[in-house]
């Protein structure tokens, strides 16, 4: 394959949202258990390939397309979703199950931080991801399973932002949030 020609960051940048918004809203809905006999381990399969090996692969072609933020993040978090689903069966006491999950919540809270580049959409879903394994961290040290079901919402949230995301770039749906323009703020009265 020629060097210069490039697959695109936006072509890696969507796919890989759409496999961290499928694998996130299947891990969310899992842990809310909103869906009668879903359950966050009936994700395993697809936190392992989808969001695992598809979303480390993405990461690694956006490292090929110089895109040195979307590389890190996906496959970061294909490093994650990898690890996640391939222990998910593994007897681990709850604290280092909280210590795995407190780690990736850093990751999470980097990647948001770092985004300043990024969409809207892109900067929510860190964030949304970086709460939901903040909650379901704490929830692990401390036994909680409503902590757990509230992390799951914030993790769907984020998933529907990534989802979103993905899918309005492939259909050109808008993106932006509407806003004012600038300087047109509320003036005092005297």
């Amino acid at each position: 394959m020629d060097n210069d020609v490039s697959a695109g960051s936006t072509t890696t940048s969507t796919l890989g949202q759409l496999a961290l918004g499928l694998t996130l809203l299947a891990f969310g809905l899992g842990h809310t258990e909103v869906i009668d006999g879903v359950t966050a381990a009936d994700s395993v399969s697809l936190a392992t390939y989808v969001g695992g090996i598809a979303l480390f692969v993405a990461g690694l072609f956006a490292f090929r397309d110089r895109d040195a933020f979307t590389g890190t993040a996906f496959s970061a978090l294909g490093a994650l979703w990898f690890t996640w689903g391939v222990t998910s069966d593994a007897q681990v006491s709850a604290n280092a199950a909280g210590l795995f999950l407190l780690l990736f919540a850093l990751v999470a809270l980097s990647l948001t931080v770092a985004a300043s580049g990024a969409s809207t959409l892109a900067r929510g879903t860190y964030g949304l991801l970086f709460v939901a394994l903040l909650l379901l961290a704490i929830g692990q040290f401390g036994d909680s399973s409503g902590l757990a079901k509230v992390a799951g919402w914030f993790a769907a949230a984020g998933g529907l932002l990534a989802w979103y995301g993905a899918t309005a770039a492939l259909a050109n749906w808008p993106t932006a949030l509407p806003g004012r323009a600038a300087g047109r703020g509320v003036t005092a009265t005297g």
